[in-house]
């Protein structure tokens, strides 16, 4: 921990990625807080919280990371074919909070979770201004899966999912990235490795290479009015409403 910078609340003055250590792979930064102005300025760089409720807030920039871009999505016959059947109804912000409660669900296994209450909070926050976004699966008027992010300019940030039944969180993911397609995001993060989203498509690339990309998604907006309602130097386009039916 020496070795790693102390923010003060509410800076956005990140050391750069560069710094970030090899073990644990990509642990750059501690403290701060998770204000709006802190979140985004991170989410501009590739950086994003991880931390539990022993830890103070540590902030991550690894690599390699894993990225998905829409155009390369690829959906198995599997998927395809329950499409087909369409037994999930997928809507966007509809249920930011029981979606983000449902995620911070300790998982089969776990004694605790990363998405502690302070986190739900902060995202809420981004929720309302705009910046963070739900995806929600209902089987009727049951919720049974989805997953929320952060989205800048033309890409989106997943940060967790979850899934009360099989295949929904795959299925509104696959729907989300479909969406996003249209609106001509060229890139979904997907932080770190995992089987799951390798199926659709994700491959890993370097921080460096992840960098170029955010310079050419983002517009490189300022976050001191992050918490204005109005901002428009980082937010995204983004499909309202219900996506399918």
């Amino acid at each position: 921990m020496t070795q790693l910078l102390w923010l003060e609340p509410g800076s956005t003055d990140f050391p750069p990625t560069y710094l970030a250590l090899t073990d644990p792979n990509g642990l750059l930064a501690v403290g701060g807080d998770l204000s709006p102005n802190q979140l985004l300025a991170a989410y501009q760089r590739g950086i994003f919280p991880w931390f539990d409720e022993t830890q103070p807030i540590l902030w991550w920039s690894p690599s390699p990371r894993l990225v998905l871009k829409p155009s390369e999505l690829h959906v198995s016959k599997s998927m395809r074919k329950l499409f087909r059947k369409a037994p999930f109804t997928v809507t966007t912000d509809t249920a930011f909070e029981q979606v983000i409660a449902a995620c911070a669900e300790p998982r089969d296994g776990q004694d605790g979770t990363w998405i502690t209450e302070e986190m739900q909070e902060a995202y809420i926050r981004l929720h309302q201004l705009g910046f963070a976004h739900s995806i929600e699966v209902w089987d009727e008027k049951r919720l049974v899966g989805g997953l929320y992010g952060v989205a800048l300019g033309r890409v989106f940030f997943g940060e967790s999912m979850f899934s009360r039944a099989s295949n929904a969180s795959k299925y509104g993911f696959i729907t989300l990235i479909e969406a996003l397609q249209k609106l001509e995001f060229g890139l979904i993060d997907c932080q770190v490795h995992t089987d799951h989203l390798s199926s659709l498509g994700a491959k890993e690339v370097d921080r460096q290479t992840f960098e170029k990309y955010l310079i050419s998604y983002i517009e490189r907006g300022t976050v001191k009015d992050a918490d204005h309602p109005n901002n428009k130097s980082l937010k995204a386009r983004w499909p309202s409403g219900l996506l399918s039916d």
